[in-house]
């Protein structure tokens, strides 16, 4: 599988002509790899694309996966970034997920962790059936006591086919609560930002400096390479994706065939992308930027659709490129093409994908 990624970065070394600023080893397992298999991708996409001095390189991995060993192992390779998938500091939550660790695994590996680095960010779920307030509560105070600078975080949901999905169906695990998980939303952002966070993108929150870099891009829709079996890759024009099998994606690579299949994004599809990452973030979609790429038809819709979101504040249009203040409400009869950016209320961050599936472009 080594051999095969390192053949298809540098089968694919002429689609990025830009500086290559971030590296993500994501995605499936990539904690079972070694420093020398570690260093071996990397040093492939070094030879094969200009790298900036200092990327953020990051790697995710579960706590069970993060030994003191391995952990330690990892300060001697060039990854300066740890996503630990911890998801709740509660046994029964975990048992209830069917996540392989436990509670005691999670502090185990962060208190060694932090120890060894500075760049750590954790994924938690809320919204889980059976946690009080009290008990979410206390999953973000252990973060803060820890001194983790960086949360993802997501509400629960079932996708079809999994554990999770069969327990509901057979009355063993309760269903999920839509009012719950808006209840644990709005604390994990007030609580977040009592204790010095920025809440920069409707499932992130970090500290200042501590932004993921890596996600960001996504968000701004710059280019991005994906490397290895089901991965994505975007360049501005077209989307592509590999096969998910890992035998058809080796020997694929073997005879040096790219195992993947693309689309040509309309301008619709890019319109759409770009409110839907633009919202999601403190940053907000640019009106200017909608009205110079996409034209007038679309501007009019966007300013349209938007109407009664703004109508019932949950959607905002402002001058000032940082998060507003959200009591300086802008009132529909006032946008106009002078304001430029497009943003959630504080009210409307929860529902940001309901609001954004209506101004698209259908």
């Amino acid at each position: 599988m080594i051999d095969a990624i390192c053949s298809e970065i540098e089968l694919r070394k002429e689609e990025i002509k830009e500086k290559v600023e971030t590296i993500y080893f994501g995605g499936g397992t990539p904690s079972l790899l070694t420093n020398s298999e570690i260093d071996q991708i990397l040093s492939t996409i070094h030879q094969n694309f200009e790298v900036i001095e200092n990327p953020e390189i990051t790697l995710e991995a579960n706590p069970d996966d993060l030994s003191e060993a391995y952990i330690f192992e990892l300060t001697q390779s060039q990854i300066n970034r740890l996503s630990i998938g911890i998801q709740s500091f509660f046994d029964d939550d975990l048992k209830g997920m069917n996540r392989a660790h436990s509670a005691s695994e999670s502090f185990k590996c962060l208190s060694t962790a932090i120890g060894s680095f500075e760049n750590i960010t954790i994924d938690l779920i809320y919204g889980i059936q059976n946690m009080s307030v009290e008990k979410w509560r206390q999953n973000l105070q252990y973060v803060f006591d820890l001194g983790i600078p960086h949360i993802s975080s997501y509400a629960l949901t079932v996708e079809p086919k999994t554990a999770l999905d069969t327990f509901i169906k057979k009355g063993t695990y309760p269903p999920l609560d839509e009012n719950l998980a808006a209840q644990h939303f709005d604390i994990l952002v007030e609580e977040t930002a009592k204790n010095g966070f920025v809440h920069y993108e409707t499932s992130n929150f970090g500290k200042e400096g501590f932004f993921s870099k890596h996600n960001t891009s996504y968000w701004f829709g710059k280019s991005y390479l994906g490397i290895g079996p089901s991965a994505h890759s975007y360049n501005g024009i077209e989307r592509s994706w590999n096969v998910s099998n890992n035998t058809k994606y080796i020997k694929a690579l073997e005879e040096k065939n790219l195992p993947s299949e693309n689309e040509i994004l309309s301008i619709k599809n890019k319109f759409n992308e770009c409110i839907m990452t633009g919202l999601r973030t403190i940053w907000g979609v640019d009106l200017k930027r909608i009205e110079n790429e996409f034209g007038e038809i679309y501007f009019e819709h966007l300013i349209k659709s938007s109407k009664k979101f703004i109508d019932q504040d949950l959607l905002i249009i402002t001058n000032e490129i940082k998060q507003p203040a959200f009591e300086d409400k802008v009132t529909s009869s006032k946008i106009s093409h002078n304001d430029q950016i497009l943003k959630t209320t504080q009210k409307g961050k929860f529902l940001v994908d309901g609001i954004t599936s209506e101004l698209f472009m259908i």
